[in-house]
């Protein structure tokens, strides 16, 4: 018998010590079930790039052994790599909740050359797949059809999270089903796998009605200004209740940015977004109302460079002005690393006159993630034999296994997983039991490339250091200089308070080329001696290293 039919591997491809790009393999004997597809942001040291993608090799590897691909929820960090791994996996079956399905049709409209009807699936819904028996499970978080799956192997039951809270009072009435958690519970959970982001916050999240409270209260006190308000595009219950405020209060709404424009119109189309249409109004129309009769509901909470809000503080959103009657939003919190950029677009409103609010100022964002109570209800509802956390960085991945220790699981029980790991689970052992590839790829326009590859190394060299182009020209008759080599830098020096290296420079290279043989020599040699020569001159004169491109003209 194979060994590996005594056991259940779990594969990180993603979402471990990270946060975004989650994605994991649950594998059983030769069948293989892929669990969230998703996508990270890029980094400040990867310029030009859109995406960044998980590296999925072994997948592609081992497509023969995949059932099928299931997908707890529409958020980008879950969903946004999928049309990429679907190019490499033709024909494998994706499973997800209506409004998962609607975004993930979207996605796909842009890779026109994948062919893939995802499944929709409701709450509750049990869908076999290869030797797994998936059964989808209603959650609460900060998008609508999120769900946790409920999965029964032959080595037992299985069950992940996906990204979950406890909000006894969501904005669709359908709480997290308890009841169904328990049921399982008590049947028995071999292994779970939970999400982890706010492991290290005490208590217990606020619900997403309480928001709503707060934004009515400011659509009172502001009852005479212009309100603008910065979401995430995604979050469709808090968007519902924007909608229902400023009809209350004979509001008129408008929406900008594109991710919003198309969330909103695929959650309206089935059923998500429920709204009286009259209330809302065109952009090119906003010159026909009042201030107070307004509110425009906007993408860029993150301060992102081209989102409807930087472009609007920047003074470059046609049709809307900042001025002192308006008062902005901020109905989101910061994600790690977009600080700056956040700071800068609210300075830069503040100085066109605006008045601003925020989380640390008001109760104007609710996060869509459980805190430590809300763990314990699930470890204590669910009591699984075995932890593994996920969805978090090393430290939140920490936290939460520290909370399932509180509440009694022995330490050999819990295994904490890194980028890569394989973890083997079994009736009696859990352990990690090798790797898988765990890279990333980058997506560059329609171009994935492998990370660290020249072109990205190239650019980071540009933007750092510079470039310095060194232009020869020879003549074809005699074979020598026709003139002085010349020299052209971007981003590197500026030439008139360096013009003394700039000249050593020049010397430099005309002693090494002048007694050259460029008839019978090799030029790709000439280029490569005349680039170390202009390298080490350079670091040593002015501790930089531009990139240096000579060029070799030939002339009559």
């Amino acid at each position: 018998m194979n060994k590996q039919q005594n056991g259940l591997k779990l594969s990180f491809f993603g979402g471990v010590g990270e946060v975004g790009k989650n994605i994991m393999a649950l594998e059983y004997n030769n069948e293989i079930l892929i669990i969230d597809s998703g996508m990270a942001f890029p980094t400040d040291d990867m310029p030009g790039i859109d995406v960044v993608i998980p590296d999925v090799t072994y997948l592609v590897n081992n497509r023969q052994k995949i059932k099928g691909i299931v997908i707890t929820h529409g958020h980008e960090d879950h969903i946004g790599a999928l049309p990429y791994v679907l190019q490499d996996l033709p024909g494998v079956p994706v499973f997800a909740s209506k409004l998962s399905v609607a975004l993930i049709e979207n996605k796909l409209k842009e890779h026109r050359k994948i062919k893939c009807k995802p499944n929709a699936v409701k709450a509750g819904q049990i869908v076999k797949i290869g030797c797994f028996q998936v059964e989808f499970v209603k959650v609460t978080h900060s998008i609508s059809g999120a769900m946790a799956l409920a999965i029964t192997t032959p080595v037992g039951v299985y069950f992940h999270t996906g990204d979950f809270k406890l909000d006894y009072t969501p904005i669709d009435g359908d709480p997290m089903n308890l009841i169904r958690l328990a049921e399982i519970g008590r049947k028995g959970v071999l292994l779970l796998t939970a999400d982890s982001t706010n492991a290290e916050r005490p208590g217990f999240s606020m619900s997403e009605k309480k928001v709503g409270v707060t934004l009515d209260n400011l659509f009172v006190q502001n009852a005479q200004k212009r309100i603008i308000i910065a979401t995430f595009a995604s979050n469709v219950h808090r968007i519902q209740q924007i909608l229902n405020i400023c009809e209350k209060y004979n509001r008129k709404i408008i929406f900008t940015g594109r991710s919003m424009l198309n969330i909103c119109e695929t959650a309206a189309k089935i059923g998500e977004l429920k709204f009286n249409k009259d209330i809302i109004v065109d952009v090119n129309n906003i010159d026909k109302y009042k201030d107070e009769q307004l509110c425009i509901l906007c993408t860029g909470s993150q301060g992102e460079e081209n989102s409807a809000l930087s472009r609007m503080a920047n003074g470059e959103f046609n049709r809307i002005e900042i001025g002192e009657n308006d008062y902005v939003i901020f109905s989101s919190s910061a994600i790690p690393g977009n600080e700056r950029e956040i700071n800068n677009v609210i300075n830069l409103l503040y100085s066109k006159g605006a008045s601003i609010v925020y989380e640390s100022l008001a109760e104007v964002h609710v996060s869509g993630h459980a805190y430590q109570e809300e763990l314990k209800t699930l470890h204590t509802i669910l009591k699984p034999k075995f932890f593994v956390p996920c969805h978090g960085e090393y430290r939140h991945l920490r936290a939460h296994s520290n909370i399932a220790e509180e509440l009694g699981m022995n330490a050999r029980n819990i295994v904490i997983p890194e980028l890569g790991d394989t973890i083997t689970i079994n009736k009696n052992v859990i352990k990690k039991s090798g790797t898988v590839p765990s890279g990333i790829k980058l997506v560059d326009g329609f171009e994935i490339t492998e990370a660290g590859g020249v072109v990205q190394r190239d650019r980071v060299q540009l933007a750092s250091e510079g470039v310095c182009i060194v232009t020869i020209t020879i003549s074809n008759k005699t074979w020598s200089l026709t003139s002085k080599p010349d020299i052209y830098t971007r981003g590197f020096v500026y030439i008139k308070n360096n013009e003394e290296v700039m000249n050593e420079a020049r010397e430099l290279i005309l002693n090494q080329v002048i007694s050259t043989n460029f008839k019978n020599q090799d030029w790709a040699s000439i280029k490569n001696a005349l680039k170390k020569s202009l390298q080490i001159f350079f670091f040593k004169k002015l501790k930089r290293k531009p990139m240096i491109i000579p060029i070799i003209i030939e002339t009559k």
